[in-house]
């Protein structure tokens, strides 16, 4: 089943199409009017800005420097204020992430402005109040938050999934795009347990996202490449997982 554009409107509709399917395409004019009822986009244009201040992930195995970020982790409950807990390494296992995974992952921490801002609070009540109606038994969440630039150039390929068609080993996972230049490609694709495909978009507007159910769903991302080599080229998207957490 295709959740992609249609009857999505509305923060029912979002919800339906992952409860039903296990993950929903959003367009950004959606995703603008479902964000507006938990906060304000007002510092967008610095949220967006920041993407140009990111460090380059030197943890990658396949001898990439293709990728730049900054992550936090943020603790949540049912209610109440999402709070910022103290910077700390990234972990998946081998069984999520064969290509980077197995080790801590220390990255630059996204900075208190933009942690802090408007849009980020925003982001972040969205996604507790979706998940906590599509998870209504979880009393705490733990999130993490990753700002990524996948740069393309003629000689290196941008790979926003270097590991591939992969779960993240959360319970739910929301890609936002924040901006894209100067790329083609970039294609996502969402897949059932047994890997058959179960759907294919691309997010080419600020905005534009894709929600995943994690336990029930593999995604990926096609590479891109420059449209015109002689211009930077790249692909900027926050994401955003909530986990479970421990009692």
């Amino acid at each position: 089943m295709s959740e992609i554009g249609t009857g999505l409107q509305n923060a029912a509709g979002i919800r339906n199409a992952v409860a039903r399917a296990g993950y929903a395409f959003v367009e950004a004019s959606d995703m603008r009017n479902a964000l507006a009822r938990f906060g304000t986009l007002a510092d967008w244009p610095a949220f967006a800005e920041s993407w140009n201040d990111l460090a380059v992930d030197t943890y990658m195995a396949d001898g990439g420097r293709y990728r730049r970020r900054r992550f936090g982790v943020w603790r949540a409950g049912r209610q109440g204020a999402i709070e910022r807990s103290a910077h700390q390494a990234h972990f998946q296992t081998l069984d999520y992430n064969t290509l980077n995974g197995g080790i801590d992952r220390w990255f630059e921490p996204i900075t208190d402005a933009i942690g802090d801002g408007g849009t980020m609070r925003t982001v972040l009540e969205y996604c507790r109040a979706l998940f906590g109606r599509l998870a209504p038994e979880t009393e705490r969440w733990h999130v993490e938050a990753h700002q990524f630039r996948i740069e393309a150039r003629p000689e290196e390929l941008g790979r926003p999934t270097p590991e591939g068609m992969h779960r993240d080993g959360v319970d739910f996972v929301l890609v936002l795009l924040v901006a894209r230049r100067n790329i083609k490609s970039g294609t996502t694709t969402v897949h059932d347990l047994d890997k058959r495909t179960l759907g294919s978009f691309t997010l080419t507007d600020p905005l534009d996202a894709a929600i995943v159910d994690d336990a029930r769903c593999y995604h990926g991302v096609t590479p891109v490449e420059p449209e015109n080599p002689a211009q930077p080229a790249y692909r900027d998207v926050l994401v955003v997982t909530f986990r479970k957490a421990a009692s």
